[in-house]
Order: structure tokens, then C-alpha cells, then sequence
């Protein structure tokens, strides 16, 4: 048997018996009063890069951290071909028996490898969450994000100044509206920290340091919106922990800084179909929330005649600027 029609037609059976079940699903779901929705688009990339050259994991998106300097990624005019943004998802809501509210679910993934996947076209979940009245748990975008803000691009990674992030959480909503809300949630903690040049540092060579996740980050967000577009405050207060020691020998010492950000965010719509996108974002500690951001919290320390004194961490101020005109 030729293996490669053989594999071909188990796909192809794998597929067919997926899609039946979904259908299924779906008649069942209309049946019942149920929703259920099937959803997603294929699309191919193309990317010429000209001049300069991004980390070979990262040609299919422009990624402004990524970018090369001097030919250490190698030669420039690479070409790209992806179908990374490619996307699939299902929804829906059923009933409780509550006359409060139904249960509401959100499943969607994409193609774009991130981690210890970049460079990769393999499944990546963006959204994966259940929602009952005024809670929610799961993963989806963060209280601190404004999504509506981002602009409508062809380049897959967007505004290197944007909160951007889609966070596992345990949402609260105790107000909500046709065109506002109220909510604050605790979000899984993602310290990124940078050791700096502590190595160089004589008595520090074998320095170790790792991030101390010890409490989960607070997030808030308050919404009011109409007509015209939207105003968004968004919130975060975190503890942005570290564990260091010097030797392997040694035991770990632990300390934090306190991580904070103010994100206010804005769609003015303008004409039959423009809009004005613009956020502003101030913070410490705050960089693993960006979009393409740095660290959130790093080394600091005078240095007096060849000495290193007053070492300790420090979170590190950021500050986040986004204006864009969508124009249809």
C-alpha cells in the first residue's frame, strides 16, 4: 500500500468524521435552544524582507525585538511564506435552568508558534473560557488589555506599544450594561526578569536568578461606551517576585517589587466607518503585558571606583504610546 495515500485518506476520514460531529452538535444545539457556532478563516502570508533581517523564528511577523544588527541573523532579502494566521474556533451558550443567565463558552486557536514553539506553525491557543452570569474562568484577553484598540494591519504581531495579552483568569463583573461594565480578576502571574551584567561582577560569576510567582496579578476595568465608541481604564497591581543566589551551594534568597500600570484606551468613531484608535499605558513592572515588551524587573546599582555598591532590583518604568486612523 503506497503510505502516503493511505495517511491521506485516514486524514481525510479524520476530517469527515469531525465535521459530522460538529454539524451535529449544531442541529442538536438548535434543537434544544441551544447556540453553537463554527467559526475561523485560512490565510496564506507572503513576506519580502528588503532590508535588515529578523531571527529566522520570527519571519512571518514583524516583530520590532527581533530585528538583527550587523548580520548576526545572516543575510538580508528573505523571503516567507506562512499560514500561520490561519484560525479556528467554536462558540455557543446553553441553558442552566437559571433565569439569570446561560452558560457561555469560547474555543479558538491559531497557528502561530510562540515560545518554545516560535518559528513554528502549530496550534496556538488564544481564547479557551466559560462564563455563568458575572463570572468567568479560563483563558482570553486580560483586564489590563484593551482589545479594540488594535488596528486593523496585514502584519500579523501589530503595535510593539500596545498591552497585549490573553491571560488564564478568574473574572468577576459585578456591573454590565448593553455598552458598559465594571470587572476585576486575578490573572496567572509571568514575571520576566533580566539578570543583567551580574556575572561580571566580581564574587557573582556562578549568580543565579529565576522569577518568584508567589501571588497572582490583580486586574480591573471599567468600560463606557455608546454610539461614538469607547473609553477604557484598565488596572493592574502585581507582585513582581525574584529568587537569587550566588553559589549552587547556596540557599535562595527571595524579594519583590511592587509591578503597577494605568491603561487608558479610546475608539472614537468618525464618518460611516473610520475610527480613531488611541491608548496610553504607564507602569512598572508591567513589560510581560506589551505587546513586544522588555523586562519587568531587573538589576540596579551604583558603581564607584570599579566598585558595585546598592545592588538590588528594580521594576523597570515602561511607558506605551498607540494612535492609529482606520480608515475604510
Amino acid at each position: 500500500m503506497d503510505t502516503r495515500n493511505f495517511l491521506m485518506s485516514k486524514g481525510f476520514l479524520a476530517a469527515t468524521i469531525a465535521a459530522t460531529l460538529l454539524a451535529a452538535a449544531a442541529a442538536r444545539a438548535e434543537d434544544t435552544g441551544q447556540s453553537f457556532e463554527i467559526y475561523g478563516f485560512a490565510q496564506a502570508d507572503y513576506i519580502q524582507d528588503i532590508g535588515g533581517r529578523l531571527d529566522p523564528n520570527w519571519d512571518d511577523a514583524f516583530r520590532p525585538s527581533k530585528i538583527c544588527f550587523d548580520g548576526a541573523c545572516g543575510e538580508d532579502g528573505q523571503a516567507s511564506i506562512s499560514v500561520k494566521q490561519s484560525r479556528f474556533g467554536v462558540k455557543g451558550t446553553m441553558p442552566t435552568g437559571s433565569s439569570t443567565a446561560p452558560l457561555s463558552f469560547k474555543f479558538e486557536f491559531d497557528l502561530f508558534g510562540t515560545g518554545a514553539d516560535a518559528g513554528q506553525t502549530t496550534f496556538r491557543l488564544r481564547h479557551a473560557y466559560g462564563e455563568w452570569g458575572s463570572i468567568l474562568a479560563g483563558q482570553t484577553n486580560s483586564l489590563f488589555m484593551d482589545g479594540d484598540v488594535f488596528p486593523n494591519t496585514i502584519d500579523y504581531w501589530g503595535p510593539s506599544g500596545m498591552v497585549f495579552y490573553r491571560n488564564v483568569q478568574i473574572r468577576w463583573t459585578p456591573y454590565r450594561t448593553d455598552n458598559s461594565h465594571f470587572a476585576i480578576a486575578i490573572e496567572r502571574p509571568g514575571n520576566d526578569i533580566d539578570s543583567g551584567n551580574l556575572r561580571l561582577i566580581e564574587g557573582l560569576e556562578d549568580v543565579d536568578v529565576r522569577n518568584d510567582e508567589e501571588l497572582p496579578d490583580l486586574t480591573a476595568q471599567f468600560r463606557y461606551g455608546g454610539d461614538w465608541g469607547h473609553l477604557q481604564l484598565g488596572g493592574i497591581l502585581r507582585k513582581v517576585g525574584y529568587e537569587l543566589r550566588e553559589n549552587p551551594a547556596d540557599s535562595w534568597t527571595q524579594g519583590s517589587e511592587v509591578g503597577w500600570g494605568i491603561n487608558v484606551g479610546t475608539v472614537f468613531n468618525v464618518l460611516e466607518k473610520d475610527a480613531i484608535r488611541l491608548q496610553v499605558v504607564y507602569g512598572e513592572g508591567i513589560a510581560s503585558y506589551m505587546n513586544d515588551g522588555g523586562m519587568d524587573l531587573a538589576p540596579s546599582a551604583n558603581w564607584d571606583s570599579g566598585i558595585v555598591t546598592d545592588l538590588e532590583a528594580a521594576a523597570v518604568p515602561l511607558t506605551g504610546v498607540l494612535a492609529y486612523y482606520d480608515h475604510w
